[in-house]
């Protein structure tokens, strides 16, 4: 790891955090935004006007819900990709299609026609984004997971069903096993706690740095 006043590299950079909810996606953003001076792109959840129906009547709102969030995303992929310099993003929009809309439909909370309209939508629209330079997998487990939610205390979660975090778990695990777009780093949440512990942190913006400036990445 370079020392703090060793400058890094010129060329801007691209890192997308993934993870379930509650995985400490936000957290880590602004760990590597703090440490390489990055500029932080967060999830902004709470603007989504359909949320709060959502959750009351999901199959009803379950479209209008997941359309907000790839056009808010879509919008977010635009700005980071005319920014001057480097970024990191708390959640990708990829995982809007792959884990989300893919577990309502899989569910029957989204239609056959809502998602094959969801997916054209989403296939037209990250065909004009660059992907990340660097996708980092936050893995969790669904203990650390329900410890993490019911810790930060947002009431619009207080109702997420341990099922649902399974479900959305298993698919994580295989839309990452199929990711295919660039450079990917897994990190094991349940042993690492980069919030709390300054070794763990430094594990994590080390093996970053590796991946992204070293001669041999891991």
């Amino acid at each position: 790891m370079r020392s703090e006043h060793e400058p890094l590299p010129s060329g801007k950079k691209y890192v997308a955090v993934a993870g379930n909810i509650g995985a400490g996606k936000s957290s880590l953003t602004k760990v590597l935004s703090d440490y390489f001076k990055w500029e932080p792109f967060y999830e902004r959840v709470d603007d989504n006007p359909y949320l709060a129906d959502f959750y009351n009547d999901m199959r009803r709102w379950s479209f209008n819900l997941q359309v907000f969030f790839l056009s808010s995303r879509f919008n977010h992929q635009r700005q980071i990709e005319a920014a001057p310099h480097s970024v990191v993003q708390d959640r990708s929009i990829y995982e809007d299609a792959e884990i989300f809309a893919r577990n309502l439909h899989e569910m029957g909370l989204m239609s056959p026609r809502d998602f094959e309209n969801y997916r054209e939508l989403f296939s037209i629209m990250t065909s004009y984004l660059k992907p990340p330079d660097l996708l980092i997998y936050l893995r969790a487990s669904v203990p650390t997971l329900v410890r993490h939610i019911q810790s930060r205390g947002r009431a619009y979660e207080s109702t997420i069903r341990i099922e649902y975090l399974e479900r959305l778990n298993r698919h994580y695990e295989d839309w990452v096993s199929r990711y295919d777009l660039g450079p990917k780093m897994i990190v094991d949440v349940d042993s690492l706690d980069f919030v709390n512990e300054v070794e763990d942190r430094r594990e994590i913006i080390g093996r970053v740095e590796s991946r992204l400036y070293g001669l041999f990445p891991e």
